[in-house]
């Protein structure tokens, strides 16, 4: 079949999958499981824990699902508006906000603030945007 006439759970898996295949030393995934349905979902996650062990693979990720991290990543990075603000295992972050029992949403809240920045206006966002297409 035509990858186009994919769901878009299938066509993320498949994207997985194509990472995978040349078994890479360092694999960067940006939000893998991102649309994915619960099983799927644990299916990735065996998948990275299976590279990890038996090829010793590294790989880093981006996600918003902070279980996920919490459960997946042995260090963190914590980044807000495109700086980092925290680094650390995830225990290390939760005790750096005083609480160790913290769980991570209240984690990245701590690092990054607990209110949302009104942040820059349309224009200046479509502006930055377009700067980043052209520079890459």
């Amino acid at each position: 079949s035509l990858v186009r006439t994919y769901s878009g759970g299938m066509i993320r898996r498949l994207e997985i999958a194509e990472a995978f295949i040349s078994l890479p030393q360092v694999l960067f995934l940006d939000e893998p499981t991102l649309g994915l349905d619960p099983v799927a979902r644990r299916g990735v996650w065996e998948l990275i824990q299976k590279a990890r062990t038996e090829f010793g693979m590294t790989i880093f990720f981006t996600t918003h699902y902070m279980e996920e991290a919490d459960g997946e990543c042995s260090r963190l990075a914590i980044m807000d508006s495109g700086r980092l603000t925290a680094i650390g295992t995830p225990q290390e972050l939760k005790e750096g906000t005083g609480n160790p029992k913290a769980t991570l949403d209240e984690v990245f809240s701590f690092y990054t603030g607990s209110a949302l920045d009104a942040g820059a206006s349309y224009r200046e966002t479509r502006q930055l945007r377009r700067a980043v297409r052209r520079y890459g």
